[in-house]
């Protein structure tokens, strides 16, 4: 090579990858549209603190339960198939929400909506690293993850917008038509080829590789499952009907935040990156806790953001960057598993402290495992 021409980086912009950040986002927008409206659903079917809880709960039960069987068929098998039958589970669970007269049938579809959901988002985020050169998999990672974001930023307000100006009948098929529009276009990715598992081998369902950062996942995601079960319902307490601007603002932080989060963490180590980010987390949930007008809520939502931000492609990035094509299903499976128990039991726990102690107590709570996150990712990552 001449002296002072540097190589080309590795393309990340390609067909492929937009139209996986595209399914994603449609993916997303469809399930996040029902993130501060479906408690209030639980409220007119006659559920109370700890039903919001169960159904939440229950909605990420049911996705760890397909996570790992969903890695095993993406490393063996198709992975864009396993996305095109997730994304018609997900479809069909919502089309059943208007039909749930009761929450013994609500909860049903929501474990359905959990299985669709836990195996497309599973195999989106497998084919996206499949498609992000390696050299810039923190990158990728960020930047995939802004689909999240943006989604984020419209959907709940969306959400509750529709929900206020019409009903639930309407607010799920806009739901639906979100999630027939992601698995359009889940029809026109090619994914690229891999070296297929050994069918005749036995599997090991989730990745030991992965098990650390998602254990870290596990306890710093906990929180969320307070915020996006209960945050509507405790904004309403405090005397704010409408709380869409809180998830505009988080995701709106949370954009700023994931593209630069990776290309730090790919150049600086990512110890300086999830460290200020989960610190960042707890500051949130504490300004939760304490808010009593729209201000400290918008608050919040930024700074939980940019903690979200910093910590969670990150943990993805070190989840897969040293496991082979063929187990990033299972390492992916293994890693949105975590994510999915500590929003699942951080639902349960979180329904149950409300009941008894209050919503502000409650998100007091929320800063343990936080902390309890920290801790185990400054113990055993030292050199990350």
């Amino acid at each position: 090579m001449k002296e002072g021409i540097q190589p080309a980086k590795a393309a990340l912009w390609t067909k492929d990858f937009c139209l996986i950040c595209l399914a994603n986002l449609l993916l997303f927008a469809g399930f996040q549209i029902l993130m501060p409206t479906l408690p209030l659903y639980v409220e007119t079917l006659g559920g109370g603190r700890i039903a919001v809880g169960i159904v939440g709960g229950i909605f990420a039960i049911s996705a760890i339960i397909v996570r790992p069987i969903a890695g095993k068929l993406l490393d063996q098998g198709s992975r864009k198939n396993i996305f095109i039958i997730g994304l018609f589970i997900s479809l069909i669970a919502i089309i059943g929400y208007q039909w749930a007269g009761g929450l013994v049938l609500l909860l049903i579809f929501r474990l359905i909506h959990g299985i669709g959901f836990g195996m497309a988002t599973t195999s989106a985020g497998t084919i996206a690293t499949d498609l992000i050169p390696s050299k810039r998999l923190g990158e990728g990672m960020g930047y995939y993850g802004l689909t999240n974001s943006f989604s984020m930023a419209v959907a709940p307000a969306i959400g509750l917008l529709v929900l206020f100006n019409s009903n639930f009948s309407i607010l799920f098929l806009v739901s639906a038509v979100l999630s027939i529009l992601a698995l359009l276009t889940s029809y026109t990715i090619t994914c690229p080829d891999f070296e297929r598992a050994d069918r005749n081998r036995e599997y090991k369902y989730l990745e030991p590789a992965a098990f650390l950062p998602s254990l870290v996942m596990l306890f710093t995601i906990m929180p969320f499952g307070a915020v996006v079960s209960f945050i509507s319902l405790y904004s309403i307490e405090r005397g704010i009907d409408n709380i869409g601007f809180f998830f505009t603002a988080y995701a709106l932080a949370l954009a700023v935040t994931r593209p630069s989060s990776g290309i730090l963490a790919d150049k600086y180590g990512y110890r300086r990156v999830v460290v200020p980010g989960t610190l960042c987390m707890a500051v949130a949930m504490y300004l939760i806790s304490i808010a009593a007008n729209p201000f400290l809520f918008a608050a919040a939502a930024v700074v939980f953001g940019l903690g979200i931000g910093f910590v969670m492609p990150s943990m993805q990035a070190l989840t897969v960057r040293n496991v082979p094509p063929n187990r990033r299903g299972a390492a992916n499976g293994t890693f949105f598993s975590s994510f999915d128990i500590g929003i699942g039991l951080g639902s349960l726990i979180w329904g149950i402290t409300a009941h008894y102690f209050g919503y502000s107590f409650m998100y007091t709570m929320t800063i343990i495992p936080i902390i309890i996150g920290l801790a185990i990712f400054l113990k055993y990552y030292k050199k990350a």
